[in-house]
């Protein structure tokens, strides 16, 4: 607020949103009697009112503006059609279909409740994504079953691109996560119970029970990623001499980690990175 001039009182409103800012002068009409001066305490009064208003108003817009940035960043893209669903054809760029040519079929999934063979780690996945599912395009979701056999494991692991809710279909599992400060989240899950797995955290699943298992796991990315410790470090793209120096492990200890999970061969089901 600026002192009176001519009898009228001037106030800039001022949102400053980086990195542009937007000034907008308002004036208001405040004529003052002759007994009245920019001191009288009900002028005072109304004045500093105005200005916790605007202080409110440029926080809101602040938050607002946080919000958008937070969903910008943070999301898959927002649609900008009714479906896209993807040609699954092309090599380098995904596509939507011509819409004329969509029918009931590109909205829907089967395989679901396939049964696929164990890997060496008791586990069996079938991923519904966008590369699997071609409706699930531009939706920023996807879904992943995963069957374990008795002690069967899900080895450390992330989804850099989703949150994971994980609901048990069946079966009894240690459940758990690692948060960025080594914090370990786990607890046993049961038959009916739905755990929920940060963005990009470490987690892991095991089969604590007597039967078969299955988990159905929910994303909220059409293609959420997957990437494991053993890929990540023992891949055959790594340096020897930098897992010696950062395990303390010799070249034939590193040679014999990598033949053990197979990671320079053909990868084993479940062990490999993959956008699934």
């Amino acid at each position: 607020m600026f002192p009176n001039v001519n009898g009228e009182s001037h106030a800039w409103f001022c949102i400053i949103i980086n990195p542009c800012t937007y000034c907008e002068p308002i004036l208001f009409k405040e004529q003052y009697s002759a007994d009245q001066s920019p001191r009288n305490p009900t002028l005072h009064l109304i004045q500093e009112r105005k200005k916790t208003a605007l202080q409110t108003m440029v926080l809101m817009v602040r938050i607002l503006f946080v919000s958008l940035l937070i969903g910008l960043v943070f999301s898959d893209p927002l649609p900008v059609q009714d479906y896209c669903v993807a040609v699954t054809d092309s090599e380098t760029y995904i596509p939507c279909k011509n819409s004329s040519l969509v029918t009931i079929e590109d909205f829907m999934f089967y395989g679901l409740n396939a049964t696929t063979e164990f890997n060496d780690a008791g586990l069996a996945i079938v991923s519904v994504n966008a590369n699997t599912f071609p409706g699930l395009r531009t939706q920023g979701v996807s879904l992943a079953r995963a069957d374990f056999a008795v002690g069967g494991v899900a080895v450390p692991h992330v989804h850099p691109r989703a949150t994971e809710v994980a609901w048990v279909l069946e079966g009894t599992f240690l459940s758990g996560f690692i948060d960025s400060q080594e914090r370990v989240f786990s607890k046993v899950i049961k038959k009916g119970d739905v755990f929920l797995i940060p963005r990009g955290l470490v987690h892991f699943h095991k089969n604590v029970g007597d039967i078969v298992g299955s988990l159905l796991g929910f994303y909220n990315s059409e293609n959420p990623g997957r990437s494991t410790f053993q890929d990540t470090i023992f891949g055959c793209e790594v340096k020897e001499e930098l897992l010696e120096k950062y395990l303390g492990l010799s070249a034939e200890d590193i040679s014999k980690v990598r033949g053990k999970l197979n990671l320079c061969g053909k990868a084993e089901a479940g062990f490999s990175a993959s956008p699934n």
